[in-house]
């Protein structure tokens, strides 16, 4: 067989290929979001294995940051290994170390029991502290609505999920590889009334 036969056989095959390839990747990619967005997102693991007591509250907080920002990915840390975010139970009052926090970087959660006791809602606090690591500031005094306004939505707010100002912040926070150069603030917010 001649040699430009031979190339446009191996061309033609190449190409089906390529598009085979392509269709499967677009078919694992859910409905609304794009490769790229997946690839994009920055995945950060907690440990919550000094937070005994909140570990349900722990896994709705984290569950409502997952379902609502596609740029950024809480997931548990594989025991032993390394976390960017430590999560412990203390008596004191609920507090974070401002992020964003950054693969390799480590930010704090305190779960404080004392706002417990005076009545607020584990899973609100344990997702506010998380908005804390991802960068939000307190927006206080604020209406229940807003997931950052903490305490001062009272004791009723059960409240755990982000606000779409909220979810967009982050979303813009962790949606560029500069912005992924940028570590964490590192001041501590004590989320007392």
């Amino acid at each position: 067989m001649p040699l430009g036969t031979w190339l446009k056989a191996g061309t033609s095959a190449t190409a089906l290929v390529l598009a085979m390839a392509g269709a499967a990747t677009a078919a694992t990619v859910p409905a609304g979001e794009s490769s790229a967005a997946q690839a994009a997102a920055v995945t950060l693991h907690y440990d919550d294995s000094r937070a005994s007591g909140w570990e349900a509250a722990i896994a709705a907080g984290v569950a409502s940051w997952n379902a609502s920002v596609s740029n950024v990915r809480l997931v548990e840390a594989a025991p032993g290994t390394v976390a960017e975010i430590v999560i412990v139970a203390t008596t004191g009052w609920p507090q974070a170390t401002l992020g964003p926090v950054r693969p390799g970087r480590q930010v704090r959660v305190e779960l404080g029991s004392q706002a417990v006791d005076q009545g607020y809602n584990k899973t609100r606090i344990i997702a506010h502290e998380l908005g804390h690591s991802l960068g939000l500031p307190d927006t206080k005094p604020g209406p229940c609505s807003q997931l950052m306004s903490g305490s001062s939505a009272g004791t009723a707010c059960t409240n755990a999920t982000p606000n779409a100002t909220e979810r967009s912040r982050v979303q813009s926070t962790y949606a560029s590889a500069s912005a992924a150069a940028r570590a964490a603030d590192g001041r501590t917010l004590i989320d007392a009334a």
